[in-house]
């Protein structure tokens, strides 16, 4: 038997007014990516034959976030039955399963994906299919009419519903499936005679019904169901994924300690036994070995640490550090594109930029790499077993060889052979008795003492 196509409409016209921004809403990041992009890797894991984004005019950046998916363009913002219809040429001849899903949904999951397309294959061949769940709070969701067979009768948005209607529990979370080959024409029939005036998807469901058509329902979970339309949609779905992001954490096998506190990236890789301490942030790209250790209060970004490494507390890691096996970053220390080997340490208020650190050296605190001379950046190389002292300055481009030791203040421009000790320490001069000379002489330009 042939295999059932399914195609997909991913609405993301929305220029999302409520958030107050020139980007555009389904842009805005979540963990550290677009939200449109969770959407699309959750549509992946169908193997849809089609998808077709809806977009609004000038939103060249959404187009370019969703290729090599093609794009349609919904001229004017009529409401979503309308946006979907903009995807109907685009789709013409199409007699497989097509889905609907917003493109500020970015919690929606692949498994109620595949239950909708699932219930839309079932006996009785519903003509659609809604998402649903089950809130103790309704809101300002849609609510889902169910009649007393248990078929979807229709779906009202919360404003336009009675108060009959409101007191429903059973929630609309979005997504849709439905039979691509009676869904445009339904679609083409809905009136805007509602309270915003719009083409509303949702009334699909009481078209088809009319038309004798069966719908259904199925639930998936709440968080599914947050949509962004304001910044205040975009902390909650913040919040729901960093729920999700850490929760994935825990079960690969990373402590930890303070869980909520935190913050992951979309594509963040925590060994096995790693400990990640209170307040960490992760930026995108950043991979931790087993056995890590993360201290508390660091930011890390773009970064690989490497398995027995220990990096904080309060250290910074950007982007192009790599941090190599049972090496320690103290607090304080701030890495960009430079290697710290096995072993190595800078355990303290260091800065190493573009830099390669052999293995077992050791940076003192105050060290400083000077890699940006006003026009260009230059590397510093320092050998295996090299000691650097404190507030050393290390001028690059140079390097210290293995072994060699730059004693403490020193400013270094010129190459250091390997066990060499290099030193650019000012000669000590002592001056005796200069502090009770200095004092008398200030004393003597003060004058005397006025009685008061």
């Amino acid at each position: 038997m042939a295999r059932r196509k399914i195609a997909v409409i991913v609405l993301a016209a929305g220029a999302g007014t409520r958030m107050r921004s020139n980007v555009p809403k389904v842009l805005h990041p979540i963990a550290g990516r677009p939200m449109i992009a969770y959407v699309m890797e959750a549509l992946a894991a169908l193997a849809p034959d089609r998808i077709v984004v809806v977009v609004g005019p000038k939103m060249e950046a959404v187009a370019q976030a969703v290729a090599p998916h093609g794009c349609v363009v919904q001229k004017r913002p009529l409401g979503t039955g309308h946006a979907v219809l903009a995807a109907a040429n685009a789709l013409r001849g199409f007699a497989g399963d097509v889905l609907v899903v917003y493109g500020a949904d970015p919690l929606i999951s692949p498994a109620s994906l595949r239950k909708l397309v699932r219930a839309r294959r079932a006996a009785g061949d519903p003509a659609c299919v809604a998402l649903g769940f089950d809130a103790d709070v309704p809101g300002s969701y849609g609510r889902l009419v169910v009649g007393p067979g248990g078929m979807l009768d229709a779906i009202v948005e919360a404003r336009d519903a009675s108060s009959t209607q409101r007191a429903i529990r059973l929630c609309n979370a979005g997504a849709i499936a439905a039979d691509g080959r009676r869904l445009f024409s339904l679609l083409r029939g809905l009136g805007n005679d509602n309270a915003k005036g719009e083409y509303y998807l949702t009334d699909v469901v009481a078209a088809a019904r009319r038309a004798g058509h069966a719908c259904a329902f199925v639930r998936g979970d709440a968080d599914e169901a947050i949509g962004v339309d304001s910044r205040a949609d975009l902390a909650r779905a913040e919040a729901a994924m960093q729920g999700r992001l850490r929760d994935r954490a825990l079960v690969q096998g990373a402590t930890l300690v303070a869980p909520e506190t935190v913050h992951l990236s979309f594509d963040t890789r925590l060994g096995r036994d790693t400990t990640v301490g209170p307040y960490v942030v992760f930026g995108p790209g950043v991979v931790v070995g087993d056995g890590a250790e993360i201290r508390a209060f660091c930011h890390i970004e773009g970064a690989r640490v490497a398995a027995g490494a220990r990096v904080g507390p309060f250290a910074r890691l950007r982007p192009g550090a790599v941090i190599g096996a049972n090496a320690h970053v103290g607090n304080f220390v701030e890495i960009k594109n430079a290697v710290l080997g096995e072993g190595a340490k800078a355990n303290h208020l260091a800065y190493l930029g573009d830099a390669h650190i052999g293995a077992a050296a050791n940076v003192g605190a105050g060290v400083i790499t000077c890699n940006y001379d006003g026009f260009a950046k230059h590397r510093t190389a320092i050998g295996a077993g090299a000691f650097i002292g404190s507030n050393a300055v290390l001028v690059a481009p140079v390097s210290v060889g293995e072994a060699a030791y730059v004693g403490a203040g020193s400013a270094i421009s010129k190459d250091v052979p390997a066990g060499a000790l290099a030193l650019t320490r000012a000669e000590l001069k002592e001056v005796s008795g200069w502090t009770r000379r200095k004092r008398a002489s200030r004393r003597r330009e003060a004058g005397p003492k006025r009685k008061g």
